[in-house]
């Protein structure tokens, strides 16, 4: 909103210092700030009110070192994260960009899914929470609108070769104070980028090839079962990663920085061209919602940092993993999830291994057995010895390792 007012007084009356609102850079740094301080003030507030109202956590005996010091803390503070990402959008982003519409979906549905769950948890006394299938069916919805909107609006383009056509690129110009247009061609397609890869874009309708001609304009049968699939499995591995202090919330954060740089560059004609990268125009101002997201998180983690004040519950974790998922896939990016988010993948791969192991030992031998002490990962590093701090911070260099290499893949083909 803020970005209109200072646009409008920018044309209108020529009003000093109003112009800096055009700069992406700009809206980027300032999201981040007032991210931050809606966070860290919303967030003493929040906690002071759940506190008096005893909303805590009832958490399981597992046998964890430090697990009963846990008991009793004020959980669903994924209001916090949820409140200091979508305010400052308001205020800084341009309302109009489907991109942005579509983030600002993900982060209200999923985080009312949350929400909900939290509550049958905390104020129906029901442990089990919102049933799994209700969790996952709203997660499958959610694919579907991503997807339907991704493969049908027509503003959704990306570079395209041998076509005709001209746009008018604003963030080039804007970002070096030009106002020449510049000629690119542009088209609507299901073209992702493949890492490591040295003609490193795909097209999702290739796999339909087999239909024979107009096999393209089948492509969303495929297309929509991948964005499904992503969505879930990344939502729930951030749902299983939110185990720890801080572990959850400081992995999304680098996670979330590493995306935010890459949306820059994609949206950038000149980076873009320089990088030899997929050019997505429009997508630039998703660059403000991530600067908004990674704030928000360094925030909450202000409060959820060891010995934790607060727990996001699945209000914060649901929404954080969709938010990185159909962040991923906007700018097309889908692909390097497997390794920028290493940490989600090594959570769930170590649950679905210790489950299947245990059902398969226990059918073979009558008695299961178990690959790890304890699933997900870091609960069997901390049935190991290791502290529950120095587990959390070596997560962080791993996920800081994962960061830089995903930056690499940009150029390492």
């Amino acid at each position: 909103m803020l970005y209109y007012l200072f646009t409008y007084l920018h044309t209108q009356f020529d009003f000093p210092g109003a112009g800096v609102f055009q700069y992406i850079s700009f809206r980027a740094g300032i999201a981040i700030i007032t991210s931050l301080i809606i966070s860290l003030f919303f967030g003493k507030k929040w906690i002071t009110f759940l506190n008096r109202k005893q909303v805590g956590e009832t958490v399981r005996d597992l046998g964890l070192e430090g697990q009963k010091e846990k008991e009793g803390t004020p959980t669903m503070g994924g209001l916090i994260i949820l409140a200091s990402i979508v305010i400052p959008v308001l205020l800084f982003n341009k309302l109009e960009n489907i991109y942005v519409l579509l983030m600002l979906f993900t982060t209200i549905w999923l985080g009312a899914l949350g929400f909900a769950d939290d509550y049958i948890k905390v104020f129906k006394k029901n442990k089990e929470g919102l049933a799994p299938k209700i969790k996952i069916a709203g997660q499958v919805l959610l694919g579907v609108v991503v997807g339907v909107v991704f493969y049908f609006d027509s503003s959704i383009v990306t570079r395209q070769a041998n076509l005709d056509a001209t746009t008018q690129i604003e963030q080039a110009t804007v970002e070096q104070s030009q106002k020449n247009t510049i000629r690119i061609d542009v088209a609507h397609s299901t073209k992702t980028t493949i890492p490591f890869v040295k003609n490193n874009e795909f097209d999702y309708a290739v796999l339909l090839k087999w239909l024979g001609d107009g096999y393209e304009k089948y492509a969303f049968l495929i297309f929509i079962p991948i964005v499904i699939f992503i969505i879930t499995a990344v939502s729930n591995g951030a749902n299983l990663t939110d185990g720890m202090d801080g572990l959850a919330v400081g992995t999304s954060a680098i996670i979330g920085a590493t995306l935010g740089i890459l949306a820059w560059v994609s949206g950038n004609v000149i980076f873009s061209d320089y990088l030899n990268i997929m050019y997505l125009p429009n997508v630039g101002e998703l660059t403000i919602f991530m600067s908004a997201f990674v704030g928000a998180n360094i925030g909450f983690l202000w409060y959820n940092t060891y010995p934790a004040q607060v727990f996001m519950g699945d209000t914060g974790s649901l929404a954080i993993g969709g938010i990185i998922a159909v962040f991923a896939i906007l700018i097309r990016k889908e692909f390097l999830i497997p390794i920028l988010c290493g940490i989600f993948v090594a959570e769930t791969v170590s649950v679905i291994i210790q489950k299947r192991y245990f059902k398969y030992t226990k059918k073979k031998y009558g008695a299961g057995k178990r690959v790890f002490k304890m699933a997900p990962l870091h609960h069997h590093y901390q049935k190991c010895g290791y502290s529950e701090p120095k587990i959390v911070q070596r997560f962080y260099i791993v996920g800081i390792f994962l960061a830089v290499l995903t930056i690499i893949t940009l150029k390492l083909r």
